[in-house]
């Protein structure tokens, strides 16, 4: 009988710590967070992702009333600073920024260490940011008709930077080659602040990066503009045609950035990150910092973010096994 009463008594006391433990975890994440937020950036200083990153923070951090560390940890096409934040602990303290390129390296690396869509709980979506293609001066096309002729002259001479292999913009450049019939020399680097130096400097002809890093350029006349990559113009540069205009009908690409937080952080806080994020980008002061830049800010739920991703790396798969872009 002893036995018996012992055990009733274990079982009880597991039901009650289980349901003290059930009420207790939206208290915890009531008072989320406690400390200062890492916001991973997976590309060094000086690019779009960095430039989001340090608006979202700034003022994010008013909201959550604890300090926003913007973190930048650089390196193959943005997954090191990916699978850095995957293998946190899923507490909200450490959060990545995002972008399209997570969904492209899904199908180049085949020797990723996460899995973008089981490893990450999605947040929101901050801003869409046009991609435009750019050259050096030195480049005498004034066009994108001009510029193909060029191309097309010196098969493989002329060269194009990107972020990194399997990024967004080594994506849209493939896409560039295949839909102009040319075919340029691919100048991976590991970020937009060291491609557009080099572009500044005419170690390379041309880049299809985000607006953000070149606008300034653009508007000094250091780099000609040629086109957008998206199907409408953007408002930072009304004058610029989109490719499709130029003669490249059909082409559509851009790049979008988020917010993830690593799979198995608490819902509530999930929710919590989402209401203060989607507050401040909504606001007409980050509204405005994003014109400023060529972004458009976005700012959806949760799983309005999860079905991009999974459009998204659908869709970039077949892009990728048709470029034939892969690393091991």
């Amino acid at each position: 009988m002893k036995p018996a009463k012992h055990a009733l008594r274990g079982a009880l006391a597991g039901a009650l710590c289980a349901l003290g433990f059930t009420a207790a975890t939206p208290a915890a994440a009531q008072m989320y967070p406690t400390r200062p937020v890492n916001l991973v950036v997976p590309f060094p200083a000086g690019g779009t992702t960095d430039a989001l990153a340090r608006a979202l923070g700034q003022e994010l951090a008013k909201s959550l009333g604890q300090p926003v560390v913007v973190e930048n940890k650089p390196g193959a096409g943005a997954t090191l600073g990916a699978d850095y934040v995957a293998k946190a602990t899923p507490d909200g303290y450490t959060l990545l920024m995002g972008a399209v390129h997570h969904t492209i390296a899904t199908s180049v690396y085949r020797n990723l260490q996460y899995d973008f869509q089981k490893d990450f709980a999605p947040v929101t979506t901050v801003a869409l940011v046009p991609n435009i293609l750019v050259v050096n001066p030195k480049v005498p096309a004034q066009n994108v008709e001009e510029l193909l002729v060029l191309a097309r002259k010196t098969p493989g001479k002329m060269t194009f930077g990107s972020n990194g292999v399997g990024t967004g913009q080594h994506l849209i450049g493939a896409q560039f080659q295949k839909a102009g019939d040319v075919t340029l020399l691919h100048v991976p680097y590991k970020g937009s602040g060291p491609l557009t130096t080099d572009l500044l400097g005419g170690q390379i002809d041309m880049s299809f990066d985000t607006i953000t890093p070149v606008l300034p350029h653009v508007k000094s006349g250091k780099l000609r503009a040629l086109a957008v990559t998206t199907d409408q113009r953007s408002a930072a540069l009304p004058d610029v045609p989109t490719l499709a205009e130029a003669g490249l009908k059909g082409f559509n690409m851009g790049t979008w950035f988020g917010v993830l937080a690593p799979a198995g952080t608490p819902p509530d806080v999930v929710a919590r990150l989402n209401t203060e994020m989607v507050k401040v980008i909504k606001s007409p002061a980050f509204g405005k910092r994003m014109a400023e830049i060529g972004a458009v800010p976005i700012g959806d739920s949760s799983a309005e973010m999860a079905q991009q991703i999974k459009m998204d790396t659908e869709n970039y798969a077949k892009l990728v096994k048709e470029a034939n872009v892969s690393v091991n």
